[in-house]
């Protein structure tokens, strides 16, 4: 529904005259020319001159904008607020004590202790650098600085979250997938640390075994132990996913269970399933499928929020949107995330 401002009179065709026409240009256009925060506060819809006037006869004010996949991790991981310095450091402790028992009398020496490790993960900065012609900001009904910002958080999201999955800590956050390649089949007790565990899938190139169930994801799944398996949750593509929920055990009962409510994630062997299409497509000696407590195996740093810069004297007739964001990330615990790995032995 428009709005017909004060005294403004509507022609027959609905549209209004050509003054208030000129009064809307003046109103918005003053402020995304100048981005004066006061005129922003200014701004209303109550009032055609405070912002009544904004949407122009036939004139779409939004832009119909591509919809990108977003990672999950951010939202299943642990993340760490900061606001300052230039890296965290976090004392670990995966060791056990010892203990043994003794007579009354006898002698008590002294028992294994335990060894700290130290987890340091660095800050990283990631920009983007947008110019927008004054005149495009001049002539626009859509407010292009705000289109561009959104933009640029979008982006940002999508760019942290490759890293957080797959980066390989060279200026960048390292994701828990980068460990993937040095993964071993050896179970927690034995691994060393900074080594994530695989189990295979039981075939070559497919996430199921060689009879075509799902003893491998169910191998997985009993692999992850139960402090960590039951927060835990299974991260995986839209491809791989297409071929897990066609997977039976054997008793011929499908492992996959479409989410019982609106909005809900589906689940497999009672845990959910989150979408990361940043995680490989099933093929031979991929790691399609991650299982994990993301709470406790992946930390990411955050140095306080986007920072955004206008400049609009750099580059005339352009004004300069410059963005930046410090961000860091890495696995803080090798036991609480295991790895499908497409492999027959």
């Amino acid at each position: 529904m428009q709005r017909i401002p004060n005294g403004v009179k509507l022609k027959r065709d609905g549209s209004f005259s050509a003054p208030e026409i000129e009064a809307e240009h003046k109103a918005f256009g003053s402020f995304i020319k100048t981005g004066s925060e006061v005129e922003i506060k200014a701004l209303s819809t109550d009032e055609g001159p405070a912002g009544g006037y904004i949407t122009h006869t036939n004139m779409a004010t939004t832009i119909n904008q591509k919809i990108f996949d977003q990672s999950p991790i951010r939202r299943l991981a642990r993340v760490v607020p900061m606001d300052n310095g230039d890296a965290w450091e976090e004392p670990l402790d995966f060791s056990d004590l010892g203990a043994t028992w003794a007579s009354e009398r006898q002698a008590r020496t002294e028992t294994t202790g335990s060894q700290l490790k130290m987890l340091t993960i660095p800050l990283h900065e990631v920009y983007a650098h947008q110019s927008v012609t004054q005149k495009l900001l001049d002539l626009s009904f859509v407010n292009i600085g705000s289109w561009v910002e959104g933009k640029i958080s979008d982006k940002f999201g999508r760019t942290e979250g490759l890293a957080y999955n797959s980066g390989d800590g060279v200026k960048k956050p390292r994701g828990f997938m980068d460990y993937a390649a040095a993964s071993v089949a050896t179970a927690d007790d034995t691994r060393a640390w900074g080594v994530l565990q695989n189990v295979i899938s039981g075939s070559a190139a497919s996430v199921a075994d060689v009879d075509g169930q799902a003893d491998g994801i169910k191998n997985l799944f009993w692999s992850l132990r139960a402090p960590y398996r039951a927060n835990a949750t299974w991260i995986m593509s839209s491809a791989t996913a297409n071929a897990v929920d066609k997977l039976k055990d054997a008793n011929k009962d499908y492992i996959w269970r479409p989410g019982m409510t609106a909005g809900a994630p589906p689940s497999m062997l009672g845990r959910p399933v989150e979408f990361d299409e940043n995680m490989p497509a099933p093929g031979a000696g991929l790691f399609p499928i991650a299982f994990g407590d993301f709470q406790k195996a992946y930390t990411i740093l955050d140095w306080q929020a986007i920072k955004t810069l206008r400049d609009p004297y750099t580059d005339k007739p352009n004004v300069i949107f410059y963005a930046y964001r410090r961000t860091g990330g890495d696995v803080a615990n090798f036991e609480a995330v295991k790895l499908l790995k497409c492999s027959a032995s």
